[in-house]
């Protein structure tokens, strides 16, 4: 029976972990929440879309998308903090409503006869009213977890099972996210693709905020002991937030090396296929952290999948053509999606009590602002060096991430 606002969540005697988490809270979340997560991965190419054919240039286009990113940086940990404190179910029901009306004042605005000042600050409104139902969603099964009566260490496995789900389901929407919005931008209009956007995003965020697992993520109206906000600035935590910062670096300089690579190469069609390439085996990957041996701690995993995907970095940066640049991003994504994972586990875990939303959004918000700053440093490297240098940048942001790895191993061991 799905969970509800009065029923605990039941004991795991019989059924597996996993079984039992899918059982109380229902198989229907899962849909809502991945739907949920659509609207902002079609909002920043969206945007971008029909920005570039209201205004017929493609500089104030990608400066808009910009702003849009800009938007949820800032905005990001101060929502989840919110949520935190007041609850998830009034957060996301005003957010929903707020972001949607900005979408569609957005295409308004795009349109019409404004100036330029008028439509990027509308974008920024844009990304700031953004729900974060991803962030939120790993708060809830976190609170999910916790509440469940399970065997010893089948607490941990559970939470890094769930991790990796929520970062497969990332992977998917951010891959075929850009997918949707072209299909819909070619059967209608470029500015439908925005609509539809805020449309999802009335209907579902609403949706995920009604559902009875908005009551699963403890609150400071239900939570005597939440612990105070600078306890999110431990050691643990920031590492944790370096690395998924490291990550966006590599995912905003693979896509704009990778897309400088394809142009030169004669086949920038192939752009989308070959980034797929790497988010299809990632989200495969990262599905199946929780088979793990648990002797095989979060920080090793670090350090482990980091590794490879050093090599499959090194390998895209020497590719020559389609087919060496499809292996090396597959081997890429392998180590990609159980890294993110890990990331977020370890997060999880050192969370402190009643901020569980904030440490997420912080986490989310890092990943925002790597692929915001590489996309335009690595954008402007590929255009006066070639796509051969550029695509060392990414290189360069996964030894990033692998010295915070190394860092982490500092920390200690953490059982969640």
């Amino acid at each position: 029976m799905p969970l509800t606002d009065s029923t605990p969540v039941r004991p795991a005697e019989r059924d597996s972990p996993i079984r039992t988490l899918a059982a109380s809270i229902g198989i229907g979340y899962f849909a809502i929440a991945l739907i949920a997560r659509l609207p902002y991965a079609m909002i920043v190419v969206g945007v971008l879309t029909m920005v570039v054919d209201a205004r017929g240039s493609l500089a104030v286009g990608g400066l808009t998308s910009a702003m849009v990113g800009l938007g949820t940086i800032a905005t990001g940990p101060l929502i989840g903090a919110a949520a935190d404190r007041w609850g998830q179910r009034p957060v996301l029901l005003l957010a929903a409503l707020v972001q949607s009306l900005v979408l569609v004042a957005l295409v308004a605005v795009a349109y019409g006869d404004t100036p330029e000042g008028m439509l990027l600050l509308v974008s920024v409104l844009a990304g700031a009213t953004a729900p974060q139902v991803s962030p939120m969603s790993r708060a809830r099964l976190v609170g999910a977890i916790g509440r469940m009566r399970l065997a010893r260490g089948a607490h941990g496995r559970l939470q890094e099972s769930t991790m990796g789900y929520e970062s497969a389901v990332d992977e998917i929407v951010f891959v075929f996210g850009p997918v949707l919005v072209g299909v819909v931008a070619i059967a209608a209009t470029p500015a439908a693709p925005v609509l539809a956007a805020a449309a999802l995003t009335l209907v579902f965020v609403t949706a995920f905020a009604l559902h009875p697992t908005a009551r699963t993520a403890g609150h400071a109206s239900e939570a005597g002991d939440r612990e105070p906000a600078r306890r999110i600035a431990r050691p643990g935590i920031l590492l944790a937030a370096g690395g998924t910062l490291a990550t966006g670096l590599f995912f905003g300089a693979m896509l704009t090396s990778l897309t400088a690579f394809a142009k030169a190469g004669g086949f920038p069609e192939q752009t989308g296929i070959l980034y797929g390439i790497m988010g299809i085996g990632s989200a495969i990957l990262a599905l199946g952290v929780g088979l793990l041996p648990r002797r095989f701690a979060l920080a090793w995993r670090w350090i482990a999948f980091t590794t490879i995907l050093l090599v499959g970095a090194v390998l895209a940066a020497g590719a020559t053509g389609v087919l060496s640049m499809g292996w090396a991003l597959a081997l890429a994504g392998c180590g990609i999606g159980p890294t993110l994972a890990t990331l977020y586990a370890l997060a999880a875990a050192r969370s402190p009590r009643g901020r569980e939303a904030t440490v997420m959004a912080v986490l989310g918000s890092s990943v925002v602002v790597g692929q915001a700053l590489a996309s335009m440093i690595v954008g402007s490297l590929a255009e006066s060096a070639g796509p051969s240098v550029a695509l060392w940048a990414p290189v360069v942001a996964v030894v990033l991430l692998l010295v915070f790895g190394l860092l982490n191993l500092r920390v200690g061991r953490i059982r969640p």
